[in-house]
């Protein structure tokens, strides 16, 4: 089987430009994102636990997939995007 990316070697010429301010991991807020299989709350409960340790987590906040077998809905996304400056996802098993 061969498979083949059209894209590879095409450089973007359209798009928007947005420039992207680092993530501070100490301060901005974080979403925790669950695949909404098995452990993936309580892995992600441990993650935060340790931030604690370095950092406030009253804005570090859980958001879940409704199911493992589908991806986020829009609105998890959307919120993503609006609320948080970075996201840690749950998606092994």
């Amino acid at each position: 089987m061969r498979i083949v990316n059209p894209a590879f070697g095409v450089s973007a010429t359209s798009g928007e430009k947005v420039a992207l301010k680092p993530v501070n991991w100490t301060t901005d807020a974080i979403a925790l994102v669950s695949n909404s299989k098995p452990n993936a709350r309580e892995l992600l409960a441990g993650i935060r636990e340790k931030l604690g340790a370095t950092r406030k987590i009253d804005n570090i906040d859980f958001l879940s997939k409704n199911s493992a077998s589908q991806p986020a809905p829009k609105d998890v996304i959307e919120e993503v995007a609006a609320k948080y400056r970075g996201a840690l996802l749950a998606i092994a098993d």
